[in-house]
């Protein structure tokens, strides 16, 4: 189920489901910003080539390491090599389910929130489809919620049936999926800055008999 798309249906087997999820080792955990040679801009959750201008999209990277470090020895290889991403945003109840299914569970995950143009756009060109909520176990990509389906590709990864968190474990805070750029510094009352305490004032022309132009020196 998810917010006005239609639902995905599971159709691959257990074994079928390790060995994808198998292949997607070596891939990246996060997502990425990426300009190539001629200055297109993509979105992708892999490595940029090495000719490509990338940028990581990761609005509190430094909250999510410390979190993973908190977690059981097991549960850090498994989010090291299966890492979770729910993509979720306001007043959507698919998404509600899918994150309560999550915490229930004591799935370790980061959360990434659709709520501004440029979060759908990016969403879009990294899912192919800004619809949400998506769910990502390493290389797998599941679009919309369905309970069923997230169960098993979280069983095929490894990931235990039931909470191994620590009591006082926390998943990191939400996080745009495009963080949001700095702030522009205002000038007081929006005036421009005022002139240095020791700046000269140009002295107004003389005009006399002798200097009809005014000109000053």
């Amino acid at each position: 189920m998810k917010r006005s798309l239609r639902q995905h249906p599971a159709t691959l087997a257990a074994a079928s489901l390790l060995l994808a999820l198998t292949a997607s080792l070596a891939q990246a955990q996060g997502i990425y910003r990426i300009v190539g040679p001629d200055g297109r801009v993509t979105f992708s959750d892999k490595p940029p080539a090495t000719s490509d201008k990338a940028t990581a999209l990761s609005a509190d990277g430094r909250a999510e390491s410390a979190a993973a470090s908190a977690l059981p020895y097991e549960l850090q290889q498994l989010t090291r090599r299966y890492p979770v991403t729910l993509y979720s945003g306001d007043n959507c109840a698919p998404c509600d389910s899918g994150r309560a299914l999550l915490n229930n569970r004591g799935i370790p995950f980061t959360e990434r929130t659709v709520s501004t143009p440029q979060d759908t756009d990016a969403l879009q060109k990294l899912n192919g489809d800004a619809s949400i909520p998506v769910l990502t176990i390493g290389g797998q990509r599941l679009q919309g919620f369905m309970a069923s389906d997230w169960a098993q590709y979280l069983d095929a990864a490894g990931y235990p049936k039931s909470s191994q968190l620590p009591a006082n474990y926390r998943n990191p805070a939400p996080a745009p999926l495009v963080p949001p750029p700095p702030p522009i510094p205002a000038t007081a009352n929006g005036k421009q800055p005022a002139a240095a305490p020791n700046a000269v004032s140009p002295r107004a022309p003389t005009v006399t008999p002798d200097n009809p132009a005014g000109i000053t020196f």
